[in-house]
């Protein structure tokens, strides 16, 4: 494979590119590591450890809601059932 070139941004942000995220099957929000290897160069491995989220990820959920509109499901079955009425 020929050597591909990207440059790095003033944050420090690169671009992987196309070719290889294709080839790689890279998705956003997936997780690279890098590893120093000499004093000019570092390998990058695709970290699979984290690419699929278990049941704990839905810890903490439910902070995301307003607890302002805390309702009983009786009170969202009568809010949803306002919109079906003639």
């Amino acid at each position: 494979m020929n050597s591909l070139m990207t440059v790095i941004t003033e944050r420090g942000q690169i671009s992987i590119p196309a070719k290889i995220r294709k080839q790689l099957n890279l998705k956003p929000g997936q997780k690279l590591r890098w590893q120093k290897v000499a004093d000019n160069e570092c390998r990058i491995f695709h970290d699979m450890s984290e690419d699929t989220p278990g049941p704990l990820a839905m810890l903490g959920y439910a902070r995301k809601f307003n607890p302002q509109d805390l309702r009983t499901a009786d009170a969202w079955v009568r809010e949803l059932r306002e919109g079906e009425q003639p």
